[in-house]
């Protein structure tokens, strides 16, 4: 019996210069700004931060209310931190699912990925997005679909799996600032940590995301140096974001489905949550692997029935 690989697994493989090989093949989907008949939704990318080399993906639905603006969703795709872009098919058909039955503007991020930008790199392109949608908002020459059909008091962070991870910090940080989000909806938000949760060791051969995948996918992604009690990782662990959170942390869904080995610790980060004060709202059901809602489409659109209540 061969040994388990998990570069294998992910499709990976760790170059000498410490980037990575991607043979994960994907099908893209190229941005459409002028719809044809029977389009529901149009799309444009637009950079992000040059340097960076980060975009943004600008989803527009094609129907729109004739006396109101649409909500604002600032999205953040999974993928383990390591693949994955806004490009990708299943991550450009979950935003215009939700652009066009929320309905609302989803903005997309195409952030680096580790290991060749290790946390907090992330962050700092979640964040270089608020900044870009506020921006686009206030300007009069800004993007149009956001200054023209965006409502800035309706401006959601929403991830699933390592995104909802980045849109938790990043909120922080935006709630510090003032920068009026509205709420956040985290979705099967990814955690872990030293200590191993019931979930995870029951769970241990889970098909997406068995063990040592985790375990790997924190190790090429972590500051160099530390360990998966890192407050990155482990919001459960003491930290100055506990003062934070109780300080800042506004309106927070999150989301999740017993049988992804994350569970007991997206349920522990709830309670933690609550009993920082922070205003949770938990939907999490028994039945239901992670991602389970980008393959499912009644499980999407449960999941959007639950963000379009949580959203005002």
């Amino acid at each position: 019996m061969s040994k388990f690989n998990p570069y294998d697994h992910l499709k990976i493989a760790l170059n000498p210069d410490g980037t990575l090989t991607r043979h994960l093949k994907i099908p893209k989907i190229e941005a459409k700004p002028n719809a044809a008949p029977g389009d529901l939704v149009v799309t444009k990318d637009v950079t992000l931060n040059e340097e960076n080399e980060t975009w943004v993906r600008v989803f527009l639905p094609t129907k729109l209310p004739s006396n109101a603006r649409l909500p604002i969703i600032i999205y953040y795709h999974h993928g383990g931190w390591v693949l994955l872009s806004a490009a990708d098919a299943n991550v450009h058909a979950d935003c215009a699912r939700m652009a066009i039955k929320i309905p609302a503007v989803v903005v997309s991020v195409n952030y680096r990925l580790a290991p060749e930008s290790r946390l907090p790199a992330q962050y700092d392109d979640a964040m270089d997005a608020i900044n870009w949608v506020k921006q686009q908002v206030a300007n009069p020459k800004g993007e149009q679909w956001i200054r023209d059909c965006g409502d800035s008091a309706r401006l959601y962070l929403y991830g699933c799996g390592n995104g909802a991870n980045m849109a938790f910090f990043v909120s922080l940080k935006a709630f510090e600032l003032q920068m009026g989000l509205a709420g956040i909806i985290l979705n099967q938000p990814m955690f872990a940590g030293e200590r191993r949760t019931k979930s995870e060791i029951e769970l241990a051969t889970d098909e997406i995301w068995p063990l040592p995948v985790l375990d790997l996918a924190w190790k090429l992604s972590l500051p160099k140096g530390v360990n998966r009690d890192h407050r990155y990782c482990n919001p459960i662990i003491e930290g100055p974001h506990m003062a934070d959170m109780i300080r800042w942390l506004g309106r927070c869904l999150v989301i999740g489905f017993g049988e992804d080995p994350m569970i007991d610790r997206q349920q522990e980060f709830v309670t933690m949550l609550v009993k920082c004060g922070v205003p949770v709202e938990a939907c999490f059901d028994d039945v239901g692997f992670h991602n389970i809602h980008l393959v499912d489409p009644r499980r999407a659109e449960v999941v959007l029935n639950i963000m379009r209540e949580f959203m005002i």
